[in-house]
């Protein structure tokens, strides 16, 4: 049994990658170079991290929770937000194709 969600969004969820910029780089004077040295990881995975043009994998929502006190948990279960929604613009022609099954 399941149950449909109405409410469907039609405004992207915010991409993992947008919130330390928009939160945290005001408050601790970052750069995208900077950044990229906290993390341990090089400037372009930085930028393209914070230009949401890369995924946050697990090692590095260990990295980012590491780093801002947060949990790795956070910055995944952010980017299981925005990866369904990307997903469901992608296919959504192919996915009302497809007849729902019934019980027999």
């Amino acid at each position: 049994m399941s149950i449909p969600n109405a409410g469907k969004s039609n405004i992207r969820p915010t991409h993992p990658g947008h919130m330390p910029w928009e939160n945290f780089f005001p408050d601790y004077g970052l750069t995208v170079s900077s950044l990229g040295g906290t993390l341990g990881v090089s400037r372009q995975t930085s930028n393209e991290l914070l230009r949401g043009r890369r995924v946050v994998i697990p090692e590095m929502g260990l990295r980012l929770s590491r780093s801002f006190g947060n949990s790795a948990e956070f910055w995944l279960s952010a980017l299981r937000a925005v990866d369904p929604w990307d997903a469901a613009r992608a296919i959504r022609r192919e996915v009302q194709r497809i007849k729902p099954l019934r019980i027999a």
